[in-house]
């Protein structure tokens, strides 16, 4: 069983950034993909980034230029740098691990974008 622990989300304005943190217990981490997804008030939980066992990253098309996924398997963490926050990016931020058949959530963390 892994568990996947946000933190790092807050209020903040628009143009601000913040640095999000998902730390896995247990010692499967570097065997996980994971990846941030978000859900915003009255919407489908979307895609926003994802790395590969192997370090390769991902960002979804529109955020490319904003956000950037990284991870420390040293430190069973996965982290998520949204620059240049906008109104838009206000939602509840998850982490997800997958593994073999295995998909584990985190308990997601606020991100609230506002003037």
């Amino acid at each position: 069983q892994v568990q996947l622990v946000e933190s790092g989300g807050g209020s903040v304005q628009p143009g601000e950034s913040l640095r999000l943190s998902c730390v896995a217990s247990g010692n499967f981490f570097s065997s996980l993909t994971m990846g941030w997804y978000r859900e915003a008030l009255g919407a489908q939980r979307e895609y926003v980034a994802g790395v590969t066992t192997g370090g390769i990253t991902d960002v979804a098309v529109d955020l490319k230029d904003r956000f950037t996924i990284s991870r420390d398997n040293a430190k069973n963490a996965v982290y998520l740098q949204m620059n240049s926050l906008k109104l838009e990016d206000t939602a509840v931020y998850y982490c997800k691990g997958v593994r073999g058949n295995w998909d584990y959530w985190g308990q997601g963390t606020q991100v609230t974008v506002s003037s």
